[in-house]
Formats: structure tokens, C-alpha cells, sequence
């Protein structure tokens, strides 16, 4: 997988890297930020430090993971090296469709996408858009019904029991829609597995569920730096 960025609520950057890439962006972070001075592990991932002050924040997916199991970059490979082999429920959703998959090692084993038609929305008023939105309401719960039909079959037999196949759970796309999907009592225990989630993907097909099957061990790093002296809000 190639690496993704985007700004961070409060400032300073989110970035995904790859269990394989994580050893050389640490390393390029220190030649880039004046060496470390400083990196430390607890259960939710790790925690470096530049010379210059510029912190960066590894979280470690479907924590909590064992400080204690080598130095705090070891500890945290030692984490994703356990969960590679690990069964993997996916669950795309979106604007009507949906991908249901197993995953495992990155690799997705089976699926099922589908796509239902879910009217968009219109500016009229009245009577009329009553009628429209009512119309699309339905549309939507029975796109949603599918999806829940689609995730009980692919994932539901696979979730329970000593030998479960499936011990972690990915989920994409709209947030509400997949939540609506997951209340349904037949994945009680589906809904029940650690989970993260992934909210910036297309409409889902087979080709994004390989995707997300892709990034579903990327480790996002919270990268923030030290604000110039000029920049920091003067207390009063």
C-alpha cells in the first residue's frame, strides 16, 4: 500500500504506513527532525521524539498491545507480526452498495458486493418531496438489509466458537450506515470483535475491498511539530 496523509483535528498530520515501512519512516523522521531524543511504548502504540521537538504518535490498530514484549518499536512489530495471520472481517458500505469480505495477511479470501439504487436527493417542496424522501427512506433501509444479509452470511458462521476464523473486524465507508448495519441482532457478534475504521473510500466494489483488506494493518502515525514562537497565542 502506498502512503496516505491528511490534517489532524488540532493540528499537525495523520499518516498510514505499512508494518513493513514502519522501521525506515522512523528512521527517515529522525534524520528529517535533528535525530531522537526520546521513544517510548505503552498499550496504545508508541511515542517519538525529535531533536527539534517534533513528536510522533504510532497507534497501534486492535491494541491493546505488550510494551513489555522489546524496545518500543519492537514491541509494536512484535503487535502486527501476531495479527497478520489474524481472520479479518471487512464490511464496506456505502450510498446504497456494499463488500463483505474475509481477509487475511492483507489478502481478501471471499466476498460478496452488491449495489442497491437509492434515489438521490431534490429540491422540491411540498407534498411532492414528502413523497420523494419517503420513497428514498425505504430505498435506503432495504439497501441496508441487504448489506446486513450480505455480512450475516459471509461472516456470521465464522465469528463464533474455540476455532472462529474471524477475530477482527474492519469496517469502511459511512459511519451511521454501517453502525445500522451492525445493529443488527444476527451480527451481535460480528459487532462485537475489536475494531477500526476506515471512512475515506469510493463507493464499494471488489477492487476497494482489496484496498481496505490492504490498509487494514496500516498504523497511523499523528505527527505533530513545535510551533515557531511567533505563531503561539499570547496569554492574557
Amino acid at each position: 500500500m502506498t502512503s496516505r496523509a491528511r490534517p489532524a483535528p488540532g493540528g499537525g498530520t495523520v499518516v498510514e504506513i505499512a508494518p513493513e515501512r514502519l522501521v525506515g519512516w522512523v528512521n527517515r523522521f529522525s534524520g528529517r527532525n535533528d535525530g531522537l531524543a526520546d521513544i517510548t511504548a505503552d498499550a496504545d502504540g508508541v511515542t517519538v521524539q525529535g531533536g527539534d521537538g517534533t513528536t510522533a504518535r504510532l497507534q497501534a490498530p486492535f491494541g491493546p498491545m505488550d510494551p513489555a514484549a522489546g524496545e518500543p518499536l519492537e514491541a509494536l512489530l512484535a503487535h502486527l507480526a501476531h495479527l497478520g495471520g489474524t481472520g479479518m472481517g471487512l464490511i464496506l458500505v456505502r450510498a446504497g452498495a456494499h463488500s463483505v469480505g474475509v481477509a487475511r495477511d492483507g489478502r481478501v479470501l471471499s466476498s460478496s458486493t452488491d449495489r442497491a439504487y437509492v434515489q438521490g436527493r431534490t429540491a422540491a417542496g411540498g407534498w411532492s418531496q414528502q413523497r420523494f424522501a419517503r420513497r428514498r427512506g425505504n430505498q435506503r433501509t432495504a439497501a441496508l438489509e441487504d448489506s446486513a444479509d450480505a455480512a450475516a452470511r459471509v461472516l456470521g458462521p465464522l465469528v463464533t466458537g474455540p476455532a472462529a476464523a474471524v477475530r477482527l473486524l474492519v469496517t469502511a465507508g459511512d459511519g451511521p450506515a454501517v453502525t445500522e448495519v451492525l445493529s443488527d441482532p444476527r451480527l451481535a457478534a460480528v459487532a462485537a470483535l475489536p475494531r477500526r475504521h476506515f471512512g475515506d473510500i469510493a463507493e464499494p466494489r471488489r477492487a476497494v475491498l482489496d484496498e481496505v483488506a490492504g490498509r487494514s494493518l496500516a498504523v497511523e502515525i499523528l505527527v505533530r511539530g513545535v510551533d515557531p514562537p511567533m505563531s503561539r497565542a499570547r496569554v492574557r
